[in-house]
């Protein structure tokens, strides 16, 4: 992952567009929209049309503003046309509307969720800092490194000195102190970060950096436990051994990425 990462382009878009359309698979199996339903199939035509029109972020090339307008001028025409769409196979079926609105917006949410939020990775691997000699792939190095710290020590401070629960109805095994840790994880990678790669750019932004992305990292881990809580389920699926499914295993890098590229838009590259 971390070498397509760096090779950019077409290699990084179809990599995320991969993770995103298998993700609205997962999504659409545990609410109980199977293949054998037209809606199923509405849904997932929708996906593969937000994907081919996206593509245009890559013709784009270095020109990252380009692609950042491209990507926000498909976000109003997708919305409109998925509600729609689906609000039609939805009534269709007949379904009160109690029921029929509470399907269509869980709809909406996991299609906005996936496919508004994986862009972005791909629109932060296009970036590049050229005074700081830092490039997409260096960025999205950080990110991975910011999570993958932090969620491990999330995990290891909260099983050693976790007595408080954080989030006990929607997560019962995470506390305030794994929390506290991941945070310092996270803030910790990212100052290793700076002195290997990032020396170029003010310490306090990557300091900054490290921490909303740990922390917005865990915010994501949060709602898609929700999610998961609300349907009574454990994983996403299986498809990475030891991991459930892609929805468990980039569930916080969909609320990160957003948050490190908006950032270095307001911040950084200014």
């Amino acid at each position: 992952m971390l070498w397509i990462s760096y090779q950019g382009g077409w290699w990084l878009f179809g990599m995320v567009a991969l993770f995103a359309l298998i993700g609205t698979g997962e999504f659409l199996y545990h609410e109980n929209i199977r293949p054998a339903g037209t809606l199923f199939w509405t849904v997932v035509v929708m996906t593969a049309w937000v994907w081919w029109q996206y593509g245009e972020m890559v013709t784009a090339g270095d020109n990252d503003d380009l692609a950042l307008f491209q990507y926000l001028m498909v976000i109003p025409v997708t919305v409109v046309v998925f509600f729609l769409v689906t609000g039609i196979f939805c009534a269709i079926g007949n379904e009160p509307p109690a029921e029929l609105f509470r399907r269509q917006t869980r709809l909406l949410w996991g299609f906005l969720y996936l496919n508004l939020l994986y862009p972005l990775v791909y629109l932060l691997g296009n970036s590049r800092l050229d005074g700081a000699a830092v490039s997409g792939g260096d960025l999205l190095l950080f990110l991975f490194a910011v999570l993958w710290i932090g969620d491990t020590a999330a995990m290891g401070v909260g099983k050693w000195l976790g007595r408080h629960q954080l989030a006990p109805a929607v997560s019962p095994n995470k506390t305030v102190e794994g929390f506290i840790g991941g945070l310092a994880g996270g803030v910790l990678i990212g100052g290793v970060m700076y002195f290997w790669k990032f020396s170029a750019v003010p310490w306090y932004h990557v300091l900054m950096l490290a921490f909303g992305c740990s922390f917005t990292g865990q915010l994501g881990d949060l709602v898609e436990s929700m999610w998961k809580r609300s349907l009574g389920i454990k994983d996403s699926s299986a498809i990475i051994p030891g991991h459930g499914g892609v929805l468990d295993r980039f569930d916080s890098l969909l609320f990160a990425a957003p948050f490190m590229f908006a950032y270095l838009k307001s911040f950084i590259e200014r």
